[in-house]
């Protein structure tokens, strides 16, 4: 008695031959598209002025869009050296972007040299500080003084 590994053997080896026989003497018709003449030349003409027009206007959008998030970023953080972060990343457009990992990196860094100069690490420049100062200070030239009665001179 043969095992029946080789009985199994046997019956595969048989149909070997003809399984390439009619693979190579039947090939099946093969269909590039499903579209056909006239149809198929304006597909192919409205496809190429889709990548030819429309594609780099999007990737153009796409790379300026990426390269100002540093700067919208440390604006919303309201980052010390945000004016500087922004040139930094105008510049990166010019240069195709070399310098934007440097804007990126540059936007989450803690300004500690700012810090202990300043007192703060937000920027005042952003939140204008400076002018809700100076009209609380016209407020208060505009009251008068209790102890004096009359309006205080700063």
């Amino acid at each position: 008695m043969q095992p029946i590994n080789s009985r199994r053997r046997r019956r595969g080896g048989h149909f070997v031959p003809f399984i390439t026989f009619a693979s190579l003497a039947l090939p099946p018709r093969a269909h590039a598209s499903l579209f056909h003449g006239e149809t198929l030349d304006s597909i192919a003409n409205g496809i190429s002025w889709v990548v030819m027009i429309i594609g780099p206007i999007i990737g153009i959008a796409v790379f300026w869009m990426v390269h100002i998030l540093p700067e919208k970023i440390a604006e919303k953080k309201r980052h010390p050296q945000a004016k500087a972060i922004q040139c930094v990343c105008l510049l990166s457009l010019c240069f195709g972007g070399l310098l934007w990992p440097l804007a990126w990196l540059w936007t989450y860094t803690k300004p500690v040299l700012h810090k202990m100069a300043y007192g703060t690490d937000v920027g005042e420049s952003h939140g204008h500080v400076g002018e809700e100062v100076t009209e609380e200070q016209k407020e208060i030239e505009k009251t008068p003084d209790p102890r004096r009665g009359t309006r205080s001179e700063g």
